[in-house]
């Protein structure tokens, strides 16, 4: 097997809904995808006129100290912006997680997608 071969692990789903930047996230954030995502994500910040981010990560199946560095890094983008991170519809594994690195401290968590856009004021 070619080492230099990478099978992508992290499929990326990015939805505008008015100001705020929906990111859908299935199977691994880890050192090999979170670079490509910080990457994604600083382009639509910087392209589109995004206050929120909301993060779907139902189909999340890994996730590593890398990703965390990379959702905490898009939340101190937003919080420079005046706006909010809502992370939604985790699995118990990457709660874990999050609960373990005190992220659910500084963002808000919700059970679902559309409840955490209502809570941003989008319908």
């Amino acid at each position: 097997m070619n080492k230099g071969e990478n099978i992508v692990s992290l499929m990326m789903d990015f939805e505008v809904k008015q100001d705020v930047l929906i990111i859908r996230l299935s199977g691994e954030l880890d050192h090999h995808t979170a670079e490509e995502l910080r990457e994604k994500v600083t382009d639509v910040l910087e392209s589109a006129s995004i206050r929120h981010i909301v993060l779907n990560l139902e189909h999340l199946t890994f996730m590593d100290s890398s990703g965390l560095g990379v959702i905490l890094g898009r939340y101190k983008q937003i919080k420079k912006l005046g706006g909010e991170m809502i992370v939604c519809s985790i699995s118990p594994t990457v709660k874990r997680l999050f609960d373990m690195s005190g992220l659910f401290k500084i963002i808000r968590l919700e059970n679902d997608e559309q409840f955490a856009l209502k809570t941003l004021g989008v319908a």
